[in-house]
């Protein structure tokens, strides 16, 4: 299990406008501890906005963030250092390698020497990088670059971990390899959100968050959802509503 006790977070009517824009219309979602939560929509849906809410990076124009530690409210300015984030747009440094990286974000959240040598070499078995520690991440494939991101993110031990689109643009195994790692994240009781457009990822996730035009259209467990909208797969649901959409 992590350390610490779990966190929950839950999105209470949120709205947020850019302009004339509003990127999201009166979302309310509850993100449970121990689950992988998929936020899924097609690009434009407001995935990301919602992302840079919770974390604090963007201020909701109406509604309410509110986190909760062991179940008992709790401010997010003390939950922050256990909250990692890995963004959909490349956030590392192209010229210094996977173990540079490492060392890096190990001086930058204090990580004891012991602890540290621990984790790391978790992480390097896990995601199958040990072989390319010495390899610029400016020279790693989309995959390999993905996985950096994600080992970074988990040095500190988070227990909470937002990922934004982090298999888009990736090749078929290393989009299954970092789902594998991310699997292994819910036996820890790590509270995971991952958004996709990436219709097919929606069953891989314990709960999922369907969003459209900035509004969730529904929640609920993979299977229990197309089972209740009467739909073989996520794709046919989006292309059913997207149908009905255009004859109106």
């Amino acid at each position: 299990m992590a350390a610490g006790e779990p966190i929950s977070i839950q999105v209470r009517d949120v709205h947020k406008e850019f302009r004339r824009f509003e990127a999201l219309h009166g979302i309310t979602l509850d993100f449970d501890p121990g689950l992988m939560h998929g936020i899924i929509g097609p690009e434009g849906s407001g995935k990301t906005t919602l992302l840079r809410i919770l974390l604090g990076l963007m201020r909701p124009a109406q509604g309410r963030i509110l986190y909760f530690e062991g179940g008992r409210p709790a401010s997010f300015d003390v939950l922050r250092p256990h909250i990692a984030y890995m963004p959909q747009a490349q956030s590392l440094y192209p010229d210094l390698s996977i173990e540079e990286h490492l060392a890096f974000f190990r001086d930058l959240y204090g990580i004891q020497p012991r602890a540290y040598a621990e984790k790391r070499a978790e992480l390097l078995s896990v995601s199958r990088l040990a072989p390319f520690v010495d390899r610029p991440a400016g020279q790693l494939s989309g995959g390999m670059y993905k996985k950096l991101g994600l080992m970074c993110a988990l040095l500190r031990s988070p227990r909470v971990i937002v990922l934004d689109e982090p298999t888009t643009g990736v090749d078929p195994i290393s989009r299954r390899e970092l789902w594998e790692l991310l699997y292994r994240l819910l036996d820890q009781g790590i509270l995971v959100l991952v958004t996709t457009a990436y219709l097919d990822e929606a069953e891989r996730c314990s709960k999922v968050h369907l969003i459209e035009s900035g509004s969730v259209i529904a929640s609920g467990e993979p299977r229990a959802l197309l089972d209740d909208q009467k739909a073989r797969s996520f794709d046919e649901l989006f292309l059913r509503r997207a149908a009905g959409s255009a004859s109106e």
